[in-house]
């Protein structure tokens, strides 16, 4: 590892340095997750040109979504989704939040909504089969994130981890990782800093293809989708 000065692009732009270091896995993991990503962009294609319709005609509005999370050594960049919100998601939400105190503690504390007012019809169904993630495949080839890994996080989340949030910040985040094949939403917090934590701590080839495995009963069955 090397030391280099935080910069702009970083959620560490204070004074100071921080350690830098190549992304868990190596050649090998990138190698499978650019194959893994081209291959199912390819094979995907029909039911991603369907999403993109369907997207746009609900409301006219944008086909993507892209939120700035925290990457590999803390390096910021934008996290592609389908638009699953309204597109004044913001302004509804702040008033949701304001009018509704039970609300209010859900977000502070898991910064999710079961029942989130921003969410359109057709939304709501690509959340509940996790369709709304595909367009990070793209993420993936442009080296921002890999198949399998910790989801990845904004400022707020980052700083839940605490210690660990050196583990995340080792490896690029995932489509998909222990968490969304363990309950996702329906797991703490605090257990899915510890499905982090593990991952990067025993990570394998051999371990990626299994979490790949699992994806899939878990993506159909829905576990902890919303």
């Amino acid at each position: 590892m090397k030391s280099a000065t935080r910069s702009a692009d970083s959620p560490f732009s204070t004074n100071g340095e921080v350690e830098l270091s190549l992304p868990i896995g190596g050649i090998a993991k990138r190698s499978f997750d650019v194959t893994t990503a081209v291959l199912a962009l390819v094979l995907l294609s029909p039911i991603f040109l369907m999403i993109m319709g369907l997207v746009k005609f609900t409301d006219g509005g944008k086909v993507f979504y892209g939120h700035r999370r925290i990457g590999h050594n803390g390096k910021y960049f934008k996290c592609l989704k389908f638009r699953t919100m309204v597109v004044n998601g913001d302004e509804v939400l702040r008033n949701h939040l304001a009018t509704n105190p039970q609300a209010a503690e859900e977000w502070r504390a898991t910064r999710k909504l079961k029942n989130d007012p921003r969410v359109t019809a057709v939304g709501t169904v690509l959340r509940k089969l996790s369709l709304d993630e595909l367009p990070q495949l793209i993420n993936i080839i442009r080296g921002e994130m890999s198949v399998v890994g910790p989801r990845p996080v904004v400022d707020e989340e980052l700083g839940l981890y605490d210690s660990s949030a050196v583990y995340y910040l080792r490896t690029r985040p995932g489509l998909t990782g222990l968490w969304q094949i363990s309950g996702r939403n329906d797991v703490s917090y605090e257990r899915r800093i510890a499905f982090d934590t593990h991952y990067v701590e025993n990570w394998s080839l051999r371990r990626d293809v299994w979490i790949i495995a699992m994806t899939i009963p878990a993506v159909c069955l829905s576990r902890g989708s919303y």
